[in-house]
């Protein structure tokens, strides 16, 4: 019957790609199956990615296929195209979760291409340590060694004596017999396999096709933000999406880098000779009992606010709830609704520099490291390039540490640089989850219980999270104080501003951290963009500078958002240049209170 024939046809046709290519299909199969369970994190609760076999499946099949339809010397240049590039990716990738517990990421390809000669000599002999051989790397390195045999016994029947080789030879013969006997059930059994490969990895397909074809790296990272982003789940697609995502940054600091070369200052007074910006992390106002929280999560901001020199904001705002979009907010002089994009603007250090201040920058989250995820490697792009670094601050840190205290110390490494006019810049690591890890065991104060009455739709472990984010503000509470008292006798004022705010069990949620993908309203907003704000002037300062400490007190009750804080930093300093703007300078009387504070580029602050 016709539809037999067809159906005996469509199994062949189907079947054709594994006939011809059944030792490349079962070797890339195994690869892809070996590479995943050699990067599979030695932590509890830790599982292989779901769809693993089936999509692994659907993969290597599209290979083989792809290479059934090429002329058969095109198909070996091709095949050996393919071998060379799976096979040195997994190597790679398997050796770095060795030797730095990641597999490959964007920044450790940025970090590669700045590796010298004599670095990749090191790298490469680390590479067959004996060490290294007998870690996960050797289970690659051992598949590897099987196919080449089996590929010289198979080509090459007398290159290799025939004893070192009858596993190999009986395998392959096994093979073959086995195939023929069962053919008709092999082929109904791989159209079958591949019909669900298909279906079961089609999500999967979709999502990567989206998140490699993002604009910017900020909309790539905001993609992988969503609760169904795609799963890179082999180094081949670890690699090709490293190779992307610093292709995108490459774009954008190539046009911050021409405004660099041009940025221009017309004078500088120095009105304040030394300004200090700290910039916290995930903090949510509301859990400030400066503003009212009822756990007492900042008594020494609070000592401080009483005797007169801390001025707090009650309304601010943050442009986004992601770290690295809010930076690139606050550090370029663009403001939402400008044209052009953040990186065609000059960055605000890079014009204190042009203006003669000596820029320090000491950070806890954004020094470049092998093991650094998307939102890190986003955020501290343009901070770390080094011709951008070098255009922006004179002095920095080069570690991070488990806790932000440790920044004091290397505030003092570095003081010794400090001249007469300085804008120092502090990054916290403040709140960032995991909540339980951002403050040391000696100084937690909050326990789970002390919620049951305030929260008591929450279980113990919410109850827990909650006081561990708390036990975080308040330790954030003692290090931000240090760093004041570093500056009690100079002339000096200090900005605190975090970069954004942060869900942690608000009303009846029973969610922390950030909802990346939800519509902006007025509980999220509440939640995730209010931020608190304030600014303490030493003594010396409010004596020299009595009008603008005056300027300080009567704006706290304005509404602002963070991303012109680099206008009221240059009129902190006197800087007069092109990219100044009397409206957005919070001090100004010709402030633009009216100015829409639009969140996320989607949603007015004010009308929700």
């Amino acid at each position: 019957m016709k539809w037999l024939k067809t159906i005996r046809r469509l199994l062949q046709l189907v079947m054709m790609p594994l006939r011809r290519n059944w030792s490349f299909f079962v070797f890339m199969y195994l690869l892809g199956c070996v590479t995943a369970w050699a990067t599979l994190p030695n932590m509890r609760g830790v599982k292989l990615y779901g769809n693993l076999y089936p999509e692994l499946f659907f993969d290597v099949y599209v290979l083989a296929a792809i290479l059934t339809v090429l002329p058969h010397k095109v198909r070996i240049w091709v095949r050996g195209v393919f071998y060379v590039a799976l096979y040195m990716a997994s190597i790679v990738d398997v050796y770095c979760f060795v030797k730095f517990q990641s597999t490959l990421t964007p920044t450790m390809l940025l970090l590669v291409g700045e590796t010298d000669t004599r670095e990749a000599g090191e790298f490469l002999s680390s590479c067959v340590s004996p060490d290294i051989l007998l870690s996960n790397v050797g289970w690659v390195l051992m598949l590897l060694l099987i196919h080449i045999l089996m590929t010289l016994r198979l080509r090459f029947p007398h290159f290799i004596p025939k004893d070192w080789c009858r596993l190999v030879r009986s395998i392959h013969a096994r093979g073959i017999y086995f195939m023929r006997r069962v053919r008709p059930v092999t082929e109904v059994a791989v159209l079958v396999m591949l019909v669900v490969s298909i279906v079961l990895s089609a999500h999967n397909k979709v999502a990567t096709f989206k998140l490699m074809t993002g604009k910017t790296i900020g909309e790539v990272e905001h993609t992988l933000t969503e609760s169904k982003h795609a799963v890179l789940y082999q180094p081949i697609y670890r690699l090709v999406f490293s190779v992307y995502a610093n292709t995108l940054t490459a774009k954008q600091v190539d046009r911050l880098v021409a405004t660099v070369d041009k940025v221009k200052v017309d004078s500088c007074s120095f009105r304040s000779p030394n300004i200090i910006l700290i910039i916290g992390e995930s903090y949510n106002r509301h859990h400030s009992s400066q503003y009212g929280y009822v756990m007492p999560t900042t008594p020494r901001q609070q000592k401080m606010e009483k005797r007169g020199r801390l001025v707090k904001y009650t309304d601010v705002v943050s442009p986004w709830n992601l770290t690295s979009f809010v930076f690139k907010h606050i550090f370029s002089t663009y403001t939402v609704g400008d044209k052009g994009e953040w990186c065609d603007y000059p960055l605000f250090p890079a014009v204190f520099r042009k203006a003669g201040y000596h820029v320090t920058f000491i950070t806890n989250q954004f020094l470049p490291k092998a093991k650094e995820a998307v939102y890190d490697f986003s955020g501290g792009f343009f901070l770390n390039n080094p011709k951008l670094s070098a255009a922006q601050f004179d002095s920095r840190n080069t570690k991070l540490h488990e806790f932000d205290e440790d920044l004091l110390r290397d505030y003092d490494e570095l003081q010794s640089q400090n001249r007469d006019n300085n804008l120092i810049i502090f990054h916290l690591l403040g709140q960032h989850v995991q909540y339980r890890q951002r403050s040391p065991k000696d100084r937690k104060k909050f326990k789970g219980d002390d919620y049951k009455e305030l929260k008591p739709n929450l279980n113990a472990r919410e109850r827990q999270t909650l006081a561990d984010y708390d036990n975080a503000i308040l330790y954030n509470d003692s290090v931000v104080t240090e760093i004041v008292k570093k500056f009690e006798n100079e002339d000096a004022i200090v900005l605190y501003i975090p970069d954004h705010g942060e869900e942690c069990y608000e009303g009846d949620m029973h969610f922390f951290c950030r909802m990346h993908s939800a519509k902006v309203d007025a509980r999220l907003a509440h939640a995730e963009f209010d931020i608190p704000m304030w600014i303490w002037c030493s003594r010396k300062y409010i004596k020299r500078h009595h009008e603008i400490f005056r300027e300080v007190v009567n704006a706290r009750n304005r509404k602002f958002m963070t991303d012109a804080l680099p206008h009221l930093l240059m009129y902190l300093a006197g800087i007069d240049c092109p990219y100044y703007k009397n409206s957005l300078n919070l001090l100004s009387p010709e402030y633009n209170e009216s100015r829409p504070r639009i969140l996320k580029g989607t949603a007015d602050y004010d009308k929700l």
